[in-house]
């Protein structure tokens, strides 16, 4: 420890001095500080600077279940609970969840359909259920309205808008014009939404009915009945806009676009996929339909 001691602060005070303080000899200070490191060693500071640069990378986005896992996708052998040890050495923590409203106008007097969903959160093929919702994000000029549709399957996120305002061609409508664009719509596709006037207007049903997909909508009041939707909103509020400062809409609309198109949808790891990214997850199913 004393030897340490002085290591950490050789370039504060002078090493004879600090080895005559602690009673040392500096010959045996330099012995020690010139002996061979050990394998063990090496590869724990190997580690460390791997689980920093995951770390940054991700944008402080990354816990440590995701780092463990990028860490042995990489062919390194280590647990999540030394990962825990080396963040904590290293002062890396993930960035924080945080409570945040989500924006839903369900006084109308269009029609609502009852909840088929039934809190089922996942699917067994592309392309079986469609979830979508909409939440407000906060920028020094206001705030924008981001809309995205997620496929259950994989949990991509197919479609999304980030508009100004809240009408139905703004948000829903273009959101959902992406997702058919980016993936081909399957008999008895299910579209979950909550009840909100931009799920419920005649102009999206229409939309709706004419590929004739199957409508959802969660009960009143009801978060946990669009659970995966919610859920993609807080990784998102936690990870691109929580302890950032505020920014202009114009540079909000190319984080947003980066957080999904960029990080969420390629490379970050998601713990329903069993920490796979969703590119990785869908390749093993390919090979493994092929291999059947």
């Amino acid at each position: 420890m004393k030897y340490k001691f002085i290591k950490n602060n050789e370039f504060i005070f002078p090493i004879e001095k600090m080895c005559n303080i602690l009673k040392l000899s500096s010959s045996g200070y330099y012995k020690w500080k010139n002996r061979p490191r050990s394998k063990i060693l090496l590869l724990k500071e190997k580690i460390k600077h791997q689980i920093t640069s995951i770390y940054f990378s991700s944008k402080q986005r990354y816990g440590s279940p995701r780092i463990a896992f990028e860490l042995n996708s990489l062919g390194y052998r280590v647990s999540r609970i030394t990962v825990v040890k080396y963040m904590k050495e290293l002062g890396l923590r993930s960035k924080l969840n945080k409570k945040f409203k989500v924006t839903t106008n369900s006084k109308h007097n269009y029609l609502v359909v009852d909840n088929i969903l039934d809190r089922n959160s996942t699917a067994d093929k592309s392309s079986k259920v469609w979830v979508s919702d909409i939440t407000y994000i906060q920028t020094k000029e206001g705030f924008l309205y981001l809309t995205t549709v997620i496929d259950l399957y994989d949990r991509k996120i197919i479609g999304w808008s980030l508009s100004k305002g809240m009408s139905t061609e703004e948000t829903s409508l273009t959101a959902w014009k992406m997702a058919v664009k980016n993936r081909k719509i399957a008999d008895g596709l299910i579209f979950h939404s909550d009840r909100g006037v931009q799920y419920a207007s005649k102009k999206f049903v229409n939309t709706l009915d004419f590929y004739n997909v199957i409508r959802s909508m969660s009960r009143r009041g009801n978060y946990w009945d669009n659970a995966v939707a919610e859920s993609f909103f807080k990784s998102l509020k936690t990870e691109l806009i929580y302890g950032n400062k505020l920014t202009t809409k114009e540079q909000m609309e190319l984080e947003v676009f980066e957080y999904i198109e960029i990080w969420y949808n390629k490379k970050r790891r998601h713990s329903i996929l069993n920490y796979q990214t969703i590119e990785e997850f869908n390749n093993q199913n390919e090979i493994c339909k092929n291999a059947a």
